[in-house]
């Protein structure tokens, strides 16, 4: 029997980016995974959580909590941010509750971000796809800083077969999106897009790859204000449109 992945699909690309959410089936099903989809997800709390409303992000939280009890198997979130409020944020929220804290180490501990799930829980690194060009790859804040992800999504962009991988210039720095944060602090947030859209523009790539909707949205959009012909893709949909035609592993 094939792995089973119960996928959480995130509000953002639940509600923007419905392309991508079906890119993270086609790549899970192409490494071997049997996907689920729990019904009943929504919000995992994280925009409540950050904004320092506690009382309602809790609710949101139990609610995610129970409904992935009643699934087994690792949980795969395709957004560094999501993973890390299920992770981490969760525990915090329920520190003083030990009964739900307990409930949200057991979802902690079956929790994966996208591309950790591949190369350290399936170990696949190679799914066989195939793009003939350059590209860089942003690290999203709370994928490198709060869940240690870097090396794994470098992993799958280094095993796509004719890619440039090209590094870029203060990889680590944040795009200025941060949720809240750039709506609390749009002049702050504006700067440093600004500056990391100047570090895309000294690689020459045409595609920057990142792995949360946040990141994508908030970078393509500056780049688009400015006319700059760079595509941004979250990861899922690069290894999913590189896969060869008629090829899938799909279950």
């Amino acid at each position: 029997m094939p792995e089973t992945a119960q996928l959480f699909i995130t509000c953002l690309l639940d509600s923007l980016y419905p392309s991508t959410a079906e890119s993270v089936v086609r790549v899970l099903q192409r490494a071997g995974a049997r996907v689920e989809v729990p019904p009943g997800q929504t919000c995992c709390g994280q925009p409540a959580f950050n904004a320092g409303m506690r009382g309602e992000a809790a609710p949101i939280a139990q609610h995610t909590i129970e409904v992935f009890e009643r699934t087994s198997g690792p949980v795969v979130v395709p957004s560094g941010s999501c993973a890390t409020m299920i992770r981490i944020g969760y525990l915090e929220l329920f520190a003083q509750e030990p009964l739900w804290l307990e409930r949200a180490h057991r979802l902690a501990e079956r929790t994966f971000e996208f591309t950790e799930y591949l190369v350290d829980y399936l170990d696949v690194t190679d799914l066989g796809a195939r793009y003939p060009g350059r590209l860089t790859y942003h690290a999203s804040c709370h994928l490198l800083r709060e869940l240690g992800v870097d090396r794994q999504p470098r992993r799958l962009l280094e095993s796509v077969d004719g890619a440039e991988y090209v590094e870029l210039p203060y990889a680590t720095d944040c795009c200025g999106f941060g949720g809240v944060f750039s709506v609390e602090h749009p002049e702050i947030s504006t700067a440093m897009l600004a500056r990391k859209i100047d570090n895309i523009a000294q690689t020459g790539a045409p595609l920057v790859v990142a792995c949360d909707a946040g990141c994508i949205t908030n970078i393509q959009g500056g780049l688009m204000r400015l006319r700059r012909p760079v595509r941004v893709a979250h990861i899922a949909d690069l290894l999913a449109n590189a896969l060869p035609t008629g090829d899938d592993r799909g279950q």
